[in-house]
């Protein structure tokens, strides 16, 4: 039994590898290793800073075709992390337009500068910190967890999805209700870092561990 952290040079790799250890027994592994990655029983896509370079660093690695095969075969679950829920899209804002991967239908766009909360306190972008996630839908990773649950989130673009079926998750910022947790089959994603998010984060990873959809 591995999980495997995909490795194309971006995103927080070895601190969700850490936090999977912590609440597994299954080997995990950090790798670019298409057969490492294709031979494991569960993987994970993470993804840090601008959407332009994750996509880009996913060609230069040859793992593109890896993952799209992945996410299209449903073949094991696979656990999308910031960067790497907004790829899953057809398309991004940021960088003047980036397409993705296509698996959802939906765009990634990006918070407006002049949001305010309820009070008229103008907000910072990007959205730092804690907030509640509303969940939509039941899912299996969302077992233990309550509704309203604090999750650690860094971003300043949000997925804004097509299909209401997909959307397990949301958060309220600045009026803006952003699709936080998405998923389809075997794959779910979520903006939030999990492995930034303690005692809900580590069960949402453990809840991913055990999930057999």
């Amino acid at each position: 039994m591995t999980i495997a952290v995909i490795d194309y040079g971006m995103g927080n790799l070895h601190s969700v590898a850490k936090a999977l250890e912590h609440v597994t027994h299954e080997h995990v592994v950090v790798t670019r290793d298409p057969r490492r990655i294709q031979g494991a029983t569960r993987v994970v896509l993470p993804g840090q800073g601008a959407i332009r370079d994750c996509m880009g660093e996913l060609e230069r690695t040859e793992l593109r075709g890896v993952v799209l095969e992945l996410i299209a075969n449903q073949s094991k679950p696979l656990l999308g992390v910031c960067v790497g829920q907004q790829m899953l899209l057809e398309h991004s804002e940021e960088n003047d337009g980036i397409e993705c991967l296509n698996f959802m239908p939906g765009k990634v766009r990006r918070f407006a500068d002049n949001l305010r909360d309820a009070s008229g306190e103008r907000l910072k972008v990007p959205h730092m910190g804690w907030n509640r996630v509303v969940q939509r839908h039941a899912h299996p990773l969302w077992e233990g967890i309550e509704d309203g649950a604090r999750f650690y989130f860094v971003h300043s673009y949000y997925v804004d999805a097509a299909d209401d079926s997909s959307v397990f998750g949301t958060t309220e910022y600045g009026g803006v209700h952003a699709h936080v947790a998405v998923g389809r089959g075997s794959v779910f994603a979520v903006q939030f870092h999990p492995e930034k998010s303690a005692g809900d984060g580590l069960r949402l990873l453990e809840n991913f561990v055990n999930w057999a959809p």
